[in-house]
């Protein structure tokens, strides 16, 4: 869901238009499409274990694939060659070996596969027909050898094995008993504690002093109320975690696994879960946890890594920073920047000359300069609850002088997931076109503590739908909002707000674009991957049961409301789709056809949950921004 580019505009800008308030706008100059949405040259960087090789992922026919080449080297080796569809994701096992996954089609059932960095012995780990794998521990430590988790025995339930990334060898550690949803490895690579569900919405952590021993129940906890192992303390006795036990936002904990208690809060934050905990393998101390308030933030619990933050905002400005990799010795550091108007850049660092070096924008064909800035915005539901979002104007437009714009509501998927600051390329392309967007983190969002997430449960279509509505009058009350040009965008849950939107508050939209998105709670709880199987019963309980809230969800259901659907509505759909089924989208096509509503289909037979492949993404949003431009635009803003 990253990294897209555009040419770089330097003295050409569009001509001033009066905007409503009186005062002259310059608008950016209009871009063409494939600049958001084409694939980078170079990004995913990342360092060998020795520090002796960069590699990073780039197009070779039209795929992104991995390339490895010398630190200070000019040259690059191209080690993998897929044409069929994007390489899904890499790593380093050794100094020598890489790692990368594929999968076939969209059916996210990803396969391991292994190649040396000079592109030779390339070999196939974990090829088996509709098994999905999963790294539970790379093993930093250990040349030769990973972990996995494969649902291979069960699809539902996924083993763990020590995985031979040289002959292919596969070691069961353990038989899943059908409940456990992950584990964790100790310090020494060794399989101590489990994760699972029991009676199908209780949580349950189990822990084993050695791999010798059977694993036991140490917590049981309802699954509202959870405490998540990150990694263990570096004696490999206690485990760090993160846990809502007793208290409503998220914090970071030392947790004893042998009494089943939380021994310490690390730290606390009054408004937001904290989402991540960070530490070094070398000096073998924890060093951050982060979260998320309308930008990533960070407390440190270490003072050489707040002073190399310090020195690295030093020289990088304003930017969001991150560490996305290191050598073994923590000497060598790969940085990636990013803006709400930059995909941003890859930075080298070397602590032992403290050298800062920039090795590649990710997207140096888009001027962040006629970037649209992206705002946080926050403001009341009906019933009292504050909302936050981001409200991203075209560029020119500030909050004081933006009025009667055209608007693109787009609520995020998940749902229990939230959108945050950073650059986005659908929310710039769509500024681009002239379009205001609206993001809302509707309540169940996660990041704002357990009762705000709570507040979500069965609310499908119902308060969660009006955080969106009343989003979009808050936008009209401010008089930013056009209210007869506003379109509803999203994919995922984001496609079933959409339609919700199309039909429970038809007079609200002039169009809607719905992507991968559910239309049938039915059918959607029938036909979900067999791995989600275990926890069936949780999602009853945050969705609805199809037999005791079956009167609910089909009130909740668009496809039974398509009549009421008054505006233009393109669908859009993956047929290999694992978690939103093909049958989703065609219901709802059938059900508007039979009612005479104007809907525009577009199917992709080789993508599943969102349009990877970059040709398809191509007619994607080019479909979108016509479907957008004609129902939305003026002709003059055309």
């Amino acid at each position: 869901m990253k990294n897209f580019k555009s040419l770089i505009f330097v003295a050409f800008m569009a001509g001033l238009t009066m905007a409503g308030c009186g005062g002259s706008i310059e608008k950016a100059p209009k871009l063409p499409m494939e600049d958001f949405f084409k694939n980078p040259d170079k990004t995913a960087y990342q360092i060998s274990p020795n520090g002796t090789y960069l590699s990073y992922m780039a197009p070779y026919e039209d795929r992104m694939n991995v390339f490895v080449q010398e630190l200070d080297g000019d040259s690059a080796v191209r080690v993998t060659s897929e044409t069929a569809r994007d390489v899904a994701g890499y790593m380093w096992a050794n100094d020598n070996r890489i790692l990368f996954l594929k999968d076939t089609g969209g059916d996210e059932n990803y396969s391991l596969h292994a190649v040396n960095r000079d592109g030779a012995d390339m070999k196939a780990l974990t090829q088996f027909d509709g098994v999905r794998t999963r790294l539970i521990d790379e093993l930093r430590d250990i040349e030769d050898e990973v972990i996995v988790g494969l649902n291979q025995r069960d699809a539902r339930v996924f083993d763990p094995y020590r995985l031979n990334i040289v002959t292919g060898e596969l070691t069961m550690l353990a038989e899943n008993p059908g409940n456990i949803q992950g584990w964790v490895t100790d310090h020494d690579g060794k399989l101590r504690v489990a994760v699972g569900i029991e009676d199908g919405v209780n949580s349950t952590l189990l822990y084993r002093d050695t791999e010798e021993d059977a694993f036991e129940v140490v917590l049981k906890t309802n699954f509202k109320n959870t405490l998540s192992p990150y990694f263990f303390t570096f004696d490999n006795e206690k485990l760090y975690a993160v846990s809502n036990l007793e208290r409503d936002k998220e914090v970071p904990v030392i947790f004893n696994p042998k009494t089943g208690e939380v021994e310490e809060v690390l730290y606390e934050n009054d408004e937001y879960d904290v989402s991540g905990l960070s530490y070094s393998r070398k000096r073998k101390v924890l060093t951050t946890a982060s979260y998320t308030s309308w930008k990533r933030e960070r407390h440190f619990f270490d003072e050489e890594t707040e002073k190399l933050f310090n020195r690295l905002e030093q020289e990088l400005g304003d930017y969001e920073i991150g560490i996305v990799g290191t050598d073994h010795e923590e000497e060598k550091v790969m940085i990636r920047t990013y803006s709400d108007r930059s995909m941003g850049a890859y930075y080298f660092y070397d602590s032992t000359t403290d050298e800062l070096k920039k090795i590649s924008d990710v997207s140096p064909w888009l001027d962040e300069n006629i970037m649209a800035k992206t705002l946080p915005i926050k403001y009341q539901s009906r019933d009292g609850l504050t909302i936050h979002g981001y409200l991203t104007l075209p560029k020119g437009y500030t909050m004081e002088n933006a009025k009667d714009l055209p608007v693109v509501v787009n609520p995020h998927g998940g749902p229990w997931a939230r959108d945050s600051w950073g650059f986005n390329p659908e929310i710039q392309f769509l500024a681009n076109r002239g379009f205001a967007v609206l993001q809302m983190n509707f309540r169940g969002s996660v990041g704002y503590g357990k009762k705000f997430w709570e507040s979500s449960f069965k609310q499908w279509g119902l308060s969660m739908q009006d955080d969106i509505t009343d989003g979009v009058y808050w936008l009209i009350e401010k008089g930013i909002a056009d209210p007869d040009r506003i379109a509803i965008y999203g994919g995922s849950y984001g496609g079933y707000a959409t339609l919700a939107g199309m039909t429970f508050t038809p007079d609200l939209y002039a169009a809607g674009v719905d992507y991968v998105g559910v239309s049938n709670l039915f059918t959607f709880l029938n036909t979900i991957p067999p791995y989600w199987e275990p926890l069936l019963d949780m999602m009853y309980e945050m969705v609805g049961h199809p037999e005791k809230d079956s009167v609910q969800l089909r009130q909740t259901s668009p496809v039974f409301h398509a009549d009421k659907i008054q505006a233009p509505l393109f669908i859009a759909q993956g047929a290999n789709d694992p978690r939103v089924n093909k049958d989703e989208s065609d219901q709802m096509v059938e059900a508007l056809k039979e009612r005479g509503i104007e809907v525009q289909y577009m199917v992709k037979d080789n993508e599943g949950h969102g349009f990877r492949n970059e040709e398809n993404r191509f007619d994607f949003y080019g479909a979108m921004e016509k479907f957008l431009e004609e129902h939305l635009l003026t002709e003059e803003e055309k």
